[in-house]
């Protein structure tokens, strides 16, 4: 694919559920898509009954979606290559991937973190391990709750894409009647506030555990953006993006929805409940946020930002704070203009 073309073939690598509802968005759309599963049984699913039950339970997916379990079958002649596995397995799955790659293929993540160690943003990580140029990297960000995305309720998200033609022709590839997206040209603000949004996340569901209520988050939400905000600046962002889907809308949607996992898992901290025990009660799935707090306050560090919110959701879940000693030091900061 170079620049603009159109994306008529799709491979997506990755059959979780955000993998499995993007793939179904963009065979809406009417792109062939070929599904990489690690497990046969989910291939055997998505082909034999049209299903993922193990992750999207009671969603028919459509008959331009199929499965496989060998990358090569799923990216053979792939206009557009989409990621969607964890942030800190993006990695190691590349390097298995990238001999496998299709020459000038659009690279899309969908993974919202900061690499432990590195401190890259996923559209780094790809580029250095696929040995790619910026300008064939996108991003998607935005309020992404797979739920209801697969469930065919509307939402709105960005593309995002140093090369706009490349964004634009995403764009038309994963347009459908519930599913809108808009492009933007500010890649690490889209990035930074999808892995920032759930952090903050964390923190609002360990102010409900601990009983609060919505002045409580929304005021979590207002200053989470703020430091989400200070940080993209620091890194190049345009302080519009956090204005828009990939900022605001996404940590609105993140920060409030019962189905957010981030949220809820902070939920379980703020009642007291060990970061064990709130990761057997998601399913034996750790948040992305609980690993995420670690890079993002790194970076932050790093240029110099203040992330109080972000340190003291690392702390509750790496160094033994309390949720009320969270609490207690995030409100008696001292005072200072907003």
């Amino acid at each position: 694919m170079s620049g603009g073309r159109e994306v008529r073939r799709v491979a997506v690598l990755g059959a979780g559920s955000w993998g499995t509802a993007f793939a179904k968005v963009m065979a809406d759309a009417g792109r062939e898509v070929r599904l990489w599963a690690r497990r046969p049984e989910v291939a055997a699913a998505v082909n034999e009954r049209r299903s993922n039950p193990d992750y999207l339970a009671g969603i028919v997916l459509p008959a331009l979606l199929t499965a496989t379990t060998d990358p090569a079958i799923a990216l053979d002649k792939a206009d557009a290559v989409v990621f969607a596995v964890p942030s800190q397995t993006l990695r190691d799955n590349l390097v298995l991937w990238r001999d496998l790659l299709p020459r000038d293929s659009t690279l899309v993540s969908l993974a919202k973190g900061v690499e432990l160690g590195t401190l890259l943003r996923m559209s780094e990580v790809i580029c250095e391990v696929a040995r790619v140029p910026a300008k064939r990297v996108a991003v998607v960000s935005g309020p992404n709750l797979v739920r209801e995305i697969a469930a065919e309720e509307p939402t709105a998200t960005v593309i995002a894409c140093s090369d706009h033609d490349r964004a634009v022709a995403l764009q038309q590839a994963c347009t459908t009647g519930y599913f809108r997206s808009y492009t933007n040209t500010d890649v690490i603000g889209c990035e930074l506030g999808g892995a920032g949004k759930n952090v903050i996340a964390l923190a609002c569901g360990i102010a409900t555990g601990m009983g609060f209520g919505d002045n409580t988050t929304a005021s979590l939400i207002t200053r989470g953006l703020a430091e989400i905000a200070r940080l993209g600046v620091a890194l190049g962002a345009d302080p519009l993006t956090f204005a828009g889907l990939a900022g605001l809308g996404d940590l609105v949607a993140t920060c409030s929805s019962p189905l957010s996992r981030n949220r809820t898992f902070g939920e379980h901290l703020g009642r007291g409940e060990s970061l064990a025990k709130a990761e057997a009660a998601n399913h034996g799935q750790v948040a992305e946020g609980v690993k995420s707090c670690l890079s993002i306050c790194q970076l932050a560090a790093r240029h110099g930002v203040e992330v109080p919110i972000a340190d003291a959701v690392r702390r509750v879940c790496h160094e033994g704070l309390s949720a009320a000693e969270m609490g207690k030091e995030l409100i008696s900061r001292a005072p200072r203009p907003e």
